[in-house]
Formats: C-alpha cells, structure tokens, sequence
C-alpha cells in the first residue's frame, strides 16, 4: 500500500504543480451526488482514484472501533463486522456494490436506523486527509473525546472531499440488535406524521420509522416501523404500537429497498429532492412524498422550482437538496445555500487545506 500511497501523493503534486483539478473517485456509486459535472479534455489527469488504496487496518471487536482505508468497499468492510456481530450504526447507502467507506464518510450519507443512532458524523473518530501539498495529515484517533479544537475528522465528513483526499477513517461500530421486528400499518400522511409524534414521546425501541405513499390516489399508505432490541422491549412496543407483523426477509428486503432506493418510488424519472425538515413540521403538500426518519427527512419526487421550493422548506425550518437532479441543475447548485456564518467556516477550511482550489472544485458549494 505504500506504493499506492505514493502514487497519490505524487499524482496531487503534478496536478498542482500543472494547475489542474482533481476530481476524488473511489468506487463510483454516488458520483452523481452533488454539484457534479463531466470531466473534460483540459481537465488533463485529473481523476484521483482511491479504489486501490484498501483494506481494513485494525479492527479491535472488543474496542468497537475499526479502521479502515479509504478504497475499502461497505461490503469487505460489514462483511467484516458480521463475523463478529457488529454493524456500522448509521446503515450507510451503497447504492452500488463498488461503495467504499471513503466515499461514505464524503458524502455523509446515512440510512433508515440514523433517526435512532445517529448520522455518519457522529461516529467518525479519526482521520487521514492528503491535503493539496501532499503532506498526510492525520485527525483524531480510535477513541472517544480526544480532540481539542475543531474536529477536523467530523468535519470532513460530509464535505465531497473539498478539503482533501480522505485516505484513511476510524469509525466507532455497534453491537447487532438482539431482535428486530417490522410492523406496518395503514394510515395516509397526516395519520403517519401523528402517529410518528405519539411514538416519539414514548420509550420505544424504534430504530426506523417510514410512510411511504400509496400508489392509487385516495387509498392509505403504508407505514412501517422496525423494532429493535430485547425481545421483551419488542414484544412490549408491539402491543402499543399494533399493525401487522413482517417476517424476516420481508422486512429485510423492504429496509434494504429503501436504504438504496430501489423501491418504486425512487423510480418516476423526475428530480428527487431530499428535504431535511423538523420531525413536528405537517405534511408539506408539495408533491409525492416519501418520509422517513419519523417526520425528519421527507424524499420529494416532483418538478420545481429551486428557489419557491427551498423558500417553503425552509419555511417549515428546513433545507431541500436536489438528491438527483434528472436534468440541469440549479445555477446556485443542487445544496440549500450555506448560511453566512457556515459559509464563511467553509471558506476559511478550504483556504486552510486545499489554497488553490485543488480538490473537487464545485463539488459542495460552486464558488469553492
């Protein structure tokens, strides 16, 4: 692997020393996440391919703490954690089989159980960025509370790798539940919504929650709410919460449908905007919708317009990303504009790491 890494180094070297840009990939699955454009003739050598730098590091079960490079696909990687009972918290998305735990931690993308355990961000521990100088610059470590300052590793998380090549991650995992059990009942979108804010006041072991709508006008939709824990905890919200009982593979399949968007809704061929609202906020009434999260993020599919559209979310105190656009994407890009205080963090990070403007230019914030 050190002549993998020395690749890098030098291919960051020649791309500044010949004023190109380096365009991040590893396994390619969400290239299509964010202000993404076609790479062209002038860009010259610009793709920084992480796919060969991988393998997991150290991993201590006892210590529920992996580490792993940046190449190393989510599949080697759970894969690896199965065989001791453990799992990534926050149910990262592949979307492709090629899904690498750099690209995950890049995107900051989380699944279905992050309502219960918390986003990507929260369970990043370290980090190895190589920065547009080539140096290795190393954040965190492989425990807890051991940063003073800005997390740097956490606030790499999320950033689509505008600061720098992420080489390396420690994550903290979990222990798999005792037991799992889906529920599903049928109730349209304000039915859901109520029902999501009586759980949520409740001590239940709910580790998702969704409502998706029906395919025919008129009729309910389907809500459902997966349980995890012990089997007493279970069998107790069971009796609260009622419905219908999906065995195993059912449930499985319908989680892992809507971890990767495999599910029919995902598939109308019109722009997918993720809406990242408060889980009190009402039915929005801006088009087909998809909640997850017990009310906090709501999938719209529907044609709109960027700015009506981002003013009424954040109306109802949220945001609206265009998660796949489906055509062209706003001037301003497919990100709710930063507040200025965030923004001005943003550019002082990126003058920090990447001063000519090196890596992913565009990728999170056009001007950047």
């Amino acid at each position: 692997m050190e002549f993998v890494l020395s690749e890098l180094c030098e291919q960051v070297m020649t791309a500044r020393a010949g004023h190109k840009p380096l365009f991040v990939c590893g396994g390619g699955s969400k290239s299509f996440y964010g202000n993404h454009r076609p790479v062209t003739p002038q860009d010259g050598h610009c793709m920084l391919d992480m796919s060969a730098y991988r393998g997991i590091i150290n991993y201590q079960p006892s210590e529920l703490v992996v580490t792993a490079r940046a190449g190393t696909t989510l599949v080697e990687l759970e894969a690896a954690l199965a065989e001791h009972n453990q799992m990534l918290a926050f149910e990262p998305p592949h979307f492709e089989p090629s899904a690498t735990i750099g690209g995950c931690v890049a995107s900051g993308l989380s699944g279905p159980r992050r309502m219960a355990a918390g986003a990507v961000r929260d369970f990043v521990l370290g980090a190895r960025l190589l920065d547009a100088q080539g140096r290795l610059l190393a954040f965190g470590g492989e425990v807890m509370k051991n940063v003073a300052g800005y997390d740097v590793a956490r606030l790499l998380t999320g950033s689509l790798g505008i600061f720098g090549a992420i080489l390396e991650v420690s994550v903290k995992v979990v222990p798999r539940p005792a037991e799992e059990l889906t529920l599903c009942l049928a109730l349209d979108e304000a039915q859901a919504l109520d029902a999501f804010a009586r759980w949520r006041s409740q001590p239940l072991p709910i580790s998702a929650a969704c409502w998706v709508p029906a395919a025919q006008p008129g009729q309910p939709g389907r809500c459902a709410v997966r349980l995890s824990g012990a089997p007493p905890a279970i069998s107790a919200a069971r009796a609260r919460i009622g419905g219908e009982p999906l065995d195993a593979v059912a449930a499985n399949d319908w989680w892992l449908a809507l971890r990767e968007q495999t599910h029919p809704f995902f598939q109308g061929g019109v722009p997918l905007w993720r809406l990242a609202v408060p889980p009190t906020a009402p039915a929005l009434n801006l088009g087909p919708t998809l909640i997850e999260w017990g009310g906090g993020q709501r999938w719209l599919s529907a044609r709109h317009d960027p700015s009506a559209l981002r003013a009424a979310v954040q109306a109802a105190g949220g945001h609206a990303t265009l998660f796949r656009a489906a055509g062209g994407a706003p001037a301003d890009g497919v990100f709710h504009p930063l507040s200025p205080a965030v923004a001005a963090i943003t550019r002082r990070l990126k003058q920090e790491f990447d001063p000519v403007g090196l890596f992913n230019p565009g990728r999170l914030v056009p001007e950047l």
